[in-house]
């Protein structure tokens, strides 16, 4: 059994330091309670935002002061993170993000759809959809708007993922309504549906409330390999911190349905296809 945090942090955009601390407290809060995995948010540091140029001052290279405070944080807790951040290479931006254990870096991810604004902050991805074997499973790793493209999880899946980590920051503009009766915005419900779809555990941290220009929905869900909510949604306009014990042998019980109904294996391969990096999946 695994236990997965969802930290549902937020900052204003351009407070690298104060954001970046706000996470390792929360992190640090969740380790505290007994997880195993904790999950934060896109962009957390140094703050979602589409101004190039604050985040150019925000932004960091892969072993900066972010990677090496969570990979600490990682080993002395012997715990995992996953967080997004604003990574800087060269002459280049990139919205990034990054799985950390006890050992340091075990996922580095350069997100591949750029949402709306993004486009004229940052360059698209260029590090395809990792996965990595730790002793919590196998575990992969995308952002926010990535799961709007459904190959993105079936492809993670189908390299064998059995929890996607999706650091997020949802804010409104893709779809008319904000929340349901039930408190998901429409991206934690997709997340949800997608998470049946393709059978495994997906584990989404968004920021909340009002900071710069965004207005943010909050709502972070970890669903199970049903469709289930075990966290969340989150609230809408606040921060939180939600936990949940996961089984990854129910991945592999959810392959099979019962009744004949199968579908990785009932998937037509001979009609239609996915490739990745040049690789049938």
């Amino acid at each position: 059994m695994t236990v997965v945090a969802l930290a549902q942090v937020s900052g204003p955009p351009g407070a690298a330091d104060a954001n970046r601390a706000k996470g390792l407290e929360a992190a640090a809060a969740a380790f505290e309670r007994g997880a195993d995995l904790v999950v934060l948010p896109e962009l957390l540091v140094p703050g979602y935002d589409w101004d190039r140029e604050r985040l150019e001052r925000g932004a960091e290279e892969l072993d900066g002061p972010s990677l090496q405070a969570w990979s600490a944080l990682a080993a002395k807790s012997g715990g995992w993170i996953a967080a997004g951040f604003a990574e800087r290479e060269a002459e280049r931006l990139y919205n990034s993000a990054v799985l950390v254990g006890p050992e340091g870096l075990a996922l580095h991810y350069r997100k591949l759809h750029l949402f709306s604004g993004e486009k004229g902050a940052f360059t698209p991805g260029d590090r395809g959809l990792p996965v990595v074997a730790t002793p919590h499973g196998t575990i992969g790793l995308c952002v926010c708007y990535d799961l709007r493209f459904v190959e993105t999880l079936r492809a993670l899946a189908l390299r064998g993922a059995e929890l996607v980590c999706v650091p997020t920051a949802w804010v409104t503009g893709f779809d008319q309504q904000r929340w349901d009766a039930e408190g998901f915005c429409p991206q934690a419900r997709i997340a949800a549906m997608q998470a049946n779809l393709d059978g495994v555990f997906v584990a989404c941290a968004s920021q909340a409330g009002e900071w710069g220009e965004h207005s943010f929905l909050g709502s972070s869900i970890l669903a199970d390999p049903r469709g289930r909510a075990l966290v969340g949604p989150l609230p809408g306009d606040a921060d939180d911190l939600g936990l949940a014990e996961v089984d990854l042998a129910e991945v592999a019980n959810a392959q099979s349905r019962g009744g004949g109904i199968d579908p990785r294996l009932d998937r037509r391969t001979d009609v239609y296809g996915l490739a990745l990096e040049g690789r049938e999946l």
